[in-house]
């Protein structure tokens, strides 16, 4: 199973969980100096920082 797919199966396992709880919610690129970069992706259904009764 690739990690993907394992992820995808361990946050879909709970009761109340659906598809889109497995959904990408962060985007890593490399730089050209070796340096990793986190974005949280645009269309996230959670973000950091923010509360989900205000959105």
């Amino acid at each position: 199973m690739s990690h993907r797919d394992d992820r995808a199966d361990q946050l879909t396992t709970a009761p109340a969980a659906d598809e889109s709880d497995a959904d990408p919610r962060i985007d890593v690129s490399e730089g050209e100096d070796g340096r990793r970069r986190i974005d949280v992706r645009d269309d996230a259904a959670v973000r950091p920082g923010t509360d989900p009764e205000h959105r």
